[in-house]
């Protein structure tokens, strides 16, 4: 099996204890590598490290176009390398080829749209109204950042983060997560490579309780960035608040995908089944409940359930598989979990419904597409968020209807609106709970576009040009230019 070591101060380490943990590949059903297994000492080391490189050393001292320009270099290598990264993604954590391909020959994008906004980053002049002042502001890095990343989407996730801290100037430790870590490491050899200093970014591997809660203790780190469950969000988020860290947490969802009936029946049809389907519904932005009003309720149901039954499933390294393994084994547990308790909540199974196996999907982790019909807005299963291949369709009568159904959650990440009225479509998307809204499109994203949720879907925004700002704190100076400085026990 290949073997991981961590990444600190630009060297591979061992852990602390010398341990490792295994990772499995999904599609195999087997561990495929070996991962240092680190704790607090490990990233004691690690913070220490970028606490260093933030305050002595190359990257404290380069100019903002400095960073820059190593910011886009780093683009030029990634884009590379696509094809090493994506090839470590689908061993951890089973997604297609194509999809990771794609993902990972996006990455550079981020880094060069975040390298030009790098020399950018200014403060102001404040036309102060008081005579004899001059006051200005100054922008300044957070300081270390503390970056926790799922097992979904490993990189992406880890680039919308970590672009704009390095734009902003601050330093960061990683902690990915357990089961996909080994993308990450090669990762950050690349950017090494690329000319980024020793010690700006390192990665410290292992479990929640041994690395991610002494990462967010660690009192030299500023900032905590985190994707996952809302479960974990909001424990990192009261933890972290003890020491007034900022915070930003990206976590679940549980997004309305809606169909009126003026939409393109065959283009909604192709977003549904995309916004659930695609990555196994293992994505937050997963289009798991699909609203659709009930004049055509009957014909999309038909279409959908048509389409996912054609889905191939099988290796997701094989350019024909359409649909690949559920990441974890747990994962595929709690899938199968919520399949059961869609049938005791009393929703019409109308396609799939149990594990896949045999055939093409080998020894893997496979559920079937599963699409519920008849599905109550207030069951589990519409309620509670799946990350799995399971479709919760329900009804609608009229516009108010499906608003107030699809806000009706604890959720705010992201939904759809297929419409062919502009009017509607201005309508909806300003009345649904949602920090993203695809009008007759699904799981677009860009790193131009702000991304981020209401309500238990998380705080503060990541990509677009404000997400330097998570990144950076404001400094106001005043400069006494002649204005008398009185007596303090003399009023006038």
């Amino acid at each position: 099996m290949e073997k991981y070591l961590l990444h600190i101060d630009g060297e591979r380490r061992a852990s602390s204890t010398g341990e490792f943990f295994e990772s499995d590949n999904p599609f195999e059903g087997r561990p495929w590598a070996q991962i240092a297994r680190g704790n607090s000492d490990d990233v004691d080391r690690a913070v220490t490290a970028a606490h260093r490189a933030m305050t002595s050393g190359p990257w404290a001292e380069m100019t903002q176009s400095h960073r820059g320009l190593v910011l886009t270099t780093i683009a030029d290598h990634l884009a590379q390398n696509a094809e090493l990264l994506a090839c470590i993604e689908v061993r951890d954590n089973g997604k297609l080829y194509s999809e990771m391909l794609g993902q990972c020959q996006y990455l550079p994008n981020w880094f060069r749209y975040y390298g030009g906004l790098a020399d950018k980053i200014e403060g102001t002049v404040v036309p102060i109204d008081k005579p004899g002042y001059f006051a200005y502001t100054q922008k300044s890095p957070v300081g270390v950042v503390g970056i926790i990343t799922p097992w979904n989407s490993p990189l992406l996730l880890l680039v919308w983060k970590l672009a704009p801290a390095l734009a902003a100037g601050c330093s960061v430790v990683i902690k990915p997560s357990e089961y996909t870590s080994a993308s990450t490491l090669e990762f950050v050899r690349l950017l090494e490579e690329a000319g980024l200093p020793a010690g700006v970014v390192n990665v410290v591997t292992g479990f929640g309780v041994e690395v991610g809660s002494p990462l967010v203790d660690h009192p030299l780190v500023r900032k905590i960035s985190f994707t996952g469950s809302d479960a974990t969000g909001r424990r990192i988020g009261e933890q972290a608040s003890r020491q007034f860290k900022h915070v930003s947490l990206e976590l679940g969802g549980k997004s309305p995908n809606i169909v009126f009936e003026d939409a393109d029946i065959e283009s909604a049809v192709n977003g549904a089944v995309s916004g659930i389907f695609a990555a196994t519904g293992q994505t937050c932005i997963a289009g798991s409940r699909l609203l659709v009003q009930r004049s055509i309720h009957d014909e999309v149901v038909e279409k959908v359930v048509a389409l996912a039954r054609s889905a191939r499933m099988g290796d997701p390294m094989d350019s024909q598989t359409q649909v690949g393994p559920v990441t974890t084994r747990d994962q595929f547990d709690k899938v199968l979990h919520y399949i059961d308790v869609g049938r005791e909540d009393g929703a019409t199974l109308a396609l799939g419904g149990k594990a896949a196996t045999g055939g093409d999907c080998g020894n893997g982790w496979f559920v079937e597409p599963t699409i519920y019909t008849g599905v109550n807005n207030a069951s589990r299963l519409a309620q509670e968020e799946v990350f799995g291949p399971v479709l919760a369709v329900i009804a609608f009568d009229t516009e108010e209807e499906a608003v107030a159904i699809a806000n009706d959650s604890r959720y705010g990440l992201g939904a759809g609106v297929w419409t062919q009225n502009m009017g509607r479509a201005f309508r909806v998307s300003a009345a649904v709970h949602s920090g993203t809204v695809w009008v007759n499109t699904y799981r677009a994203v860009s790193y131009m576009m702000p991304f981020g949720g209401f309500k238990d879907s998380g705080l503060g925004r990541e990509n677009g040009i404000g997400a330097v700002d998570d990144y950076l704190e404001t400094k106001s100076v005043w400069i006494n230019t002649g204005a008398p400085v009185g007596n303090p026990f003399v009023m006038r």
